[in-house]
């Protein structure tokens, strides 16, 4: 799945000088960190050489979730590091157009393999630059490692656990219980009163005149079009209504998927706020969004925040 073009440019259009942080909009129904372009060979998994025999690419990613990169003449490029066979420790990712990739906890350094590295560099920084292959692959690297970073022992009986399945289970040794990555649902839902105009918040710890649409966590035992209602009164005290989805993003910070939403609110609704999480809201036109008024910066174009604001301003949720 790749990122369709983006609609028509004169309706996205603002003054240069509007949001001067993360100004890039993202482009097109997908968000960036949604695409894919390689096979995972789930199936694959369960064999003993998930690779075939095939020599493979891997990926080294350190502690700082950072990866090796080259500066191509059509933009950045993952360094990828070609051995023979799977490494000890490394997890399979799949494959795509024949060759099998993988990827491994590992230290930084200034060659892999003799390749020269320019950088290393943060997803943040290269989801929205990386063609679709790499950007796919850099999502789910960064998502199973951490798992394995943070699930070194058995949630049943505190033994270490054992690795298998290409790096996809981990096997209580004691239990023989199979443990598998998990993923956190998160809620991301632009509150919108239909006429032109949208909810918009801070936190503490952003930098100064950065808003973004309202976010929260899915708890036990409730669906996710009651998640956003609970998060939409809880951060802004608005109810809300004709709660609809429009699309997912994986957020491997550590292991959230991000479900967006749009959700209506009353015109005008007061907004009150829970100082615990929200430390300033407001409503804001579209015109004000759009010529970059009372406010310094959105979400960058990495994240799917960004993509639904973005969506917004081109009319797409109107109806």
């Amino acid at each position: 799945m790749t990122v369709p073009p983006p609609g028509d440019p004169d309706r996205m259009r603002r003054p240069s000088s509007a949001w001067p942080d993360g100004a890039t909009p993202s482009s097109g129904s997908v968000p960036v960190l949604s695409r894919v372009a390689h096979d995972r060979a789930h199936l694959a998994r369960a064999l003993p050489d998930p690779t075939g025999g095939r020599p493979v690419l891997v990926l080294t990613v350190d502690i700082q979730r950072t990866v090796p990169v080259r500066e191509a003449s059509d933009g950045p490029q993952l360094v990828w590091d070609e051995q023979p066979a799977l490494p000890l420790g490394a997890v399979f990712l799949g494959e795509a157009d024949g060759v099998p990739y993988a990827a491994v906890r590992g230290e930084r350094s200034l060659t892999v393999n003799g390749q020269p590295v320019d950088s290393w560099a943060h997803l943040r920084d290269l989801g929205t630059v990386l063609g679709d292959l790499d950007a796919g692959l850099l999502v789910q690297a960064i998502g199973i490692l951490e798992w394995h970073e943070r699930n070194r022992f058995s949630p049943l009986t505190g033994a270490p656990t054992t690795i298998e399945r290409a790096g996809w289970v981990q096997r209580d040794p004691t239990t023989g219980t199979d443990i598998f990555p998990r993923t956190d649902p998160a809620v991301i839902m632009l509150v919108h009163d239909g006429a032109g105009n949208v909810v918009l918040g801070r936190q503490a710890i952003w930098p100064p005149g950065r808003y973004s649409v309202l976010a929260g966590f899915v708890e036990p035992g409730e669906s996710l079009e009651a998640a956003v209602a609970r998060e939409v009164a809880e951060e802004v005290g608005l109810e809300v209504t004709d709660v609809r989805y429009v699309g997912s993003q994986p957020w491997p910070f550590p292991q959230s998927l991000m479900l967006g939403f749009v959700a209506r609110a009353e015109q005008g609704g007061e907004l009150v706020l829970d100082p615990t999480e929200i430390e300033e809201a407001h409503w804001f036109s579209r015109d004000q969004l759009l010529a970059g008024d009372g406010l310094s910066a959105l979400p960058p174009a990495v994240s799917i925040a960004r993509n639904i604001i973005d969506r917004w301003l081109a009319g797409e949720f109107d109806d």
